[in-house]
């Protein structure tokens, strides 16, 4: 009997050190970049290139629930689609190790939209997501572009930095169509 709980005991603590403690694997996937030989400049762009993206995504996402306006939620869509597709090109450029982070949308930002509806939803969407957000991320695309140090991460920001630039123009548009201040 002694024999039997020794050996179910040596299986248990061999199959517990083989496979990676949950707690552990989500916080290295969260964790970006940090324990990555990234120049600063790399990670910040991974960061802020992945949260833009999210984030756009999650309120496109509310847009369609949201808007009742047919211009707000065809920019919505348009911003899914094509920030889905950023963020793939993102995770395609990234350094074999550096994870690059999903899900990690603006949620002060969200939860400042999630009560909205109709006018004021739009209102807010287009300032906040549609002008501004394209406003900040031009600029991290462009930083990335003249201090970024990985030659696929810069090589991915050049590609995608005439995208998020139309996005921008395309979101300045619509709030001039709106009314909207910017």
């Amino acid at each position: 009997m002694k024999h039997k709980h020794i050996v179910i005991g040596a299986i248990v603590l061999t199959s517990t050190l083989a496979l990676p403690p949950l707690a552990a694997a989500q916080t290295q996937a969260a964790s970006t970049t940090a324990a990555n030989p990234l120049a600063q400049a790399d990670k910040d762009f991974v960061q802020a290139a992945s949260m833009s993206s999210s984030t756009e995504i999650d309120a496109a996402k509310l847009a369609t629930a949201n808007s009742e306006d047919k211009d707000v939620k065809s920019f919505a869509r348009h911003m899914m689609l094509d920030h889905t597709k950023l963020t793939v090109q993102l995770k395609m450029a990234a350094p074999h190790g550096v994870s690059v982070p999903k899900d990690n949308s603006d949620t002060p930002l969200l939860g400042s939209l999630k009560g909205l509806k109709g006018k004021a939803f739009d209102q807010a969407y287009i300032s906040k997501v549609g002008v501004e957000g394209h406003k900040q991320a031009v600029a991290a695309f462009e930083k990335e572009i003249s201090d970024g140090q990985d030659a696929k991460l810069k090589k991915a920001a050049q590609d995608a930095l005439p995208t998020i630039r139309k996005h921008y123009q395309m979101a300045q548009d619509l709030a001039a169509a709106k009314g909207v201040s910017q």
